[in-house]
């Protein structure tokens, strides 16, 4: 039998009742309130067709980086090399500018439904999203990148937000039709707060594709509404170059610097670079709004670490 509230002592009939109903009211209130809560849909922001979105965490570190190809280095839950304010930890095979493509393509995909929820696509789409032709080299590739997108795991802490987890929460694929089945961990959402992303404009860097470094440099400058100047050594640690000699790294951050001068006149977008000593300085000046979702207030430049 279900116990007898006691009536407040000291309180007549009537406010005892008053009172129940207020407690029923309050009850009510936070059940309402729980199921509002429950029923909210994590979804990621909605940015326009000709962009890419990535976590400026990301972009200001080597957990995408500009490495050679061939056999990869298998990191075994090591701090990745990133700009002060931004921590990541990393376990699994090293990752490149292609991974990162995929990632970018699903995320684009995701963007329009539910973060967590089954997102079905065939390789035809995903590749055409990544700009490249429905081959078999291509599959095989693609299938490849994300295998190793669903087989890792990383800390990271950007700005006020963590997430722990991997880059793609599960994958399937149907062998006849190339149909994927492709899930994002819904936790991934805090990463895309107003002022804790960037939006990369796609046309330049696929003009781009295959240069490791210059994509790299891309996205990071991408990341920075002003950028300061920056030491080539310092580079050279945040991509994740395997370059061992400084100055032969300084010659391919030249052509790359050059390549991405080059990829954005293309595209009408203005970027250009001095060199003075170890500093490299550069300079944007976008079209529009430069498609850069920031939040309204302008942020701070963030000092990398040396």
């Amino acid at each position: 039998m279900a116990e007898k509230e006691d009536k407040p002592k000291g309180k007549t009939h009537e406010q005892h009742m008053e009172w129940l109903r207020a407690k029923a009211e309050e009850v009510s209130a936070k059940t309402v309130e729980s199921v509002s809560a429950a029923s909210v849909r994590v979804q990621l922001p909605m940015w326009p067709e000709p962009v890419r979105a990535v976590p400026n965490g990301f972009l200001r570190s080597a957990l995408f980086g500009a490495i050679r190809k061939g056999r990869r280095r298998y990191i075994n839950g090591e701090q990745i090399a990133a700009i002060e304010g931004v921590e990541i930890f990393y376990k699994g095979e090293s990752l490149d500018q292609g991974d990162l493509d995929v990632w970018e393509s699903v995320l684009h995909a995701v963007r329009l439904q539910e973060l967590g929820s089954q997102c079905r696509l065939t390789s035809y789409v995903l590749l055409k999203l990544m700009g490249l032709t429905d081959t078999g080299k291509n599959r095989a590739t693609l299938h490849t990148r994300i295998e190793r997108l669903v087989a890792n795991a990383l800390t990271v802490k950007q700005g006020r937000y963590s997430y722990m987890g991997n880059l793609i929460a599960g994958a399937a694929k149907d062998e006849d039709t190339q149909e994927w089945v492709i899930e994002l961990n819904p936790k991934l959402r805090p990463l895309f707060a107003a002022d804790q992303f960037t939006q990369i404009e796609w046309a330049v860097r696929r003009t781009m594709n295959g240069h490791q470094l210059a994509q790299w440099l891309h996205g990071f400058y991408a990341s920075h509404a002003k950028p300061y100047p920056v030491k080539i050594e310092t580079l050279h640690k945040l991509c994740g170059s395997e370059q061992g000699v400084m100055s032969d790294f300084a010659k391919k951050l030249r052509k790359a610097l050059d390549a991405v001068v080059m990829a954005n006149m293309a595209h009408g977008e203005g970027f250009s670079y001095e060199i003075y000593g170890d500093l490299v300085h550069v300079e944007k000046k976008a079209k529009g709004a430069q498609r850069r979702h920031l939040a309204k207030k302008a942020i701070k430049p963030q000092k990398p670490c040396n």
